[in-house]
């Protein structure tokens, strides 16, 4: 765990800003990075995202001492994070100043060194951003039982009376779901995912041309259709991306159009690895092992089929055209 923390911070000062891209070049630079984490290793680009995300968002909806504290802890290797599920039955609520209640799917539990919680209140979703040295909540392991992901270290987080301060509220109620930043910053968890699909390339080809067999022309068509899927997942991040700053009105379509290709690609992506390697990919031992794990749950975030009607109606509204 001591690692990858240290890796969410030595990744912070590759950065381009802590906060929103100011513009296309700096949108594209921190998707590179996010691909590349993914690419590298995806639980730490799961959590590396969630700290991307946390930072943003403090540094969007936060004062100037909660912007310039977050800088510096930022700088002085902290990790972040966003813990938004909701706990069935225990709900996470605030009375007189003091927590009480759950979060469900909380990455990174008893790694990070803040997380950034959603707690319902009058006028929306408030946010706070918890100290966890000072504000610990006692983290229950036994919920991640998984055969994918384990080495996020996701669980579910309870305080019982924990006491917070004023200045641990961020921005107003109702701020998490403003668009575009909710639902555009899907496109970050794409390009980790995107990264992960082009391990898969990586690994299949490195195995193959180990083994002498990368000439086979079934494994060579094989290599050519990861090749494609791989291409295809981080073609739609960079179109997305490009349009981020042009036409507002489409940039959640693209964002989704991004996240169903991701999701499109990426099942086929792993059936080919799976072939082209053989059982070997099934042995622990080897990084394809992981890869496919771990993308595999990873792939499985909320509403695909939701993503697919947005574009759908993107297209037929005449939002969303092809083109070169």
């Amino acid at each position: 765990m001591i690692d990858l923390r240290r890796a969410i911070a030595a990744r912070s000062t590759l950065l381009p800003g802590l906060g929103d891209p100011v513009d296309r070049d700096a949108l594209l630079q921190l998707l590179r990075l996010l691909f590349e984490t993914g690419r590298a290793d995806l639980p730490l680009g799961r959590l590396f995202e969630g700290h991307v995300d946390a930072v943003q968002i403090v540094l969007r909806y936060g004062t100037a001492a909660q912007r310039e504290r977050v800088a510096a802890a930022v700088a002085d290797g902290a990790a972040f994070g966003v813990w938004n599920a909701d706990l069935a039955g225990e709900p996470l609520g605030l009375t007189g100043m003091r927590l009480t209640g759950g979060k469900s799917f909380a990455s990174g539990a008893g790694l990070l060194s803040h997380a950034l919680i959603g707690i319902d209140g009058v006028g929306g979703r408030q946010l706070l951003l918890l100290d966890l040295a000072r504000t610990p909540p006692s983290i229950d392991r036994a919920f991640w039982r998984v055969t994918g992901m384990q080495r996020s270290e996701t669980h579910v987080v309870r305080w019982r009376d924990a006491p917070v301060a004023e200045d641990d509220l961020i921005g107003a109620p109702g701020d998490y779901v403003r668009e575009p930043w909710f639902s555009g910053g899907a496109l970050r968890f794409a390009a980790v995912q995107a990264g992960g699909i082009a391990a898969l390339l990586d690994h299949s080809a490195a195995h193959l041309v180990a083994a002498g067999r990368a000439g086979d022309p079934h494994q060579a068509g094989r290599l050519a259709a990861l090749y494609g899927l791989a291409e295809a997942a981080a073609g739609a991040i960079r179109t997305a991306a490009a349009g981020w700053f042009g036409d507002e009105a489409a940039r959640l379509p693209l964002v989704a159009a991004a996240r169903a290709a991701v999701y499109a690609a990426g099942g086929p992506a792993i059936e080919l690895a799976e072939q082209a390697v053989g059982v070997q990919s099934l042995f622990a031992a080897h990084p394809l092992a992981a890869t496919i794990a771990d993308l595999s749950m990873y792939l499985r975030q909320p509403a695909p089929d939701a993503q697919r009607m947005h574009v759908g109606a993107a297209v037929a509204s005449g939002l969303l055209t092809a083109g070169l």
